[in-house]
């Protein structure tokens, strides 16, 4: 029985495919036991081109600063809440 070989070409395509559209992959996992936290997670890996990056890269950097203003905005809600 002989093996099969992967076709270069095809995974050379799928390698520039990848780096050309960008993959990001977002990772958040929380494990506790009997109510503690014991482990907390958070990843976010990104394979793109360094153009593709570019290219995004003000867009992402729009949404985390949405994001940090709306923690800002609970906290200051808790803070309220707590006087």
């Amino acid at each position: 029985m002989s093996r099969a070989e992967p076709n270069a070409s095809s995974l050379a395509e799928v390698l520039d495919r990848i780096l050309d559209k960008g993959v990001v992959i977002d990772v958040w996992a929380r494990i506790s036991v009997v109510g503690i936290e014991v482990l907390t997670v958070e990843a976010r890996v990104v394979a793109a081109s360094v153009d593709t990056f570019l290219h995004y890269a003000e867009e992402i950097s729009k949404i985390e600063k949405a994001e940090a203003s709306e923690d800002l905005q609970y906290q200051e809600l808790d803070v309220e809440a707590s006087s």
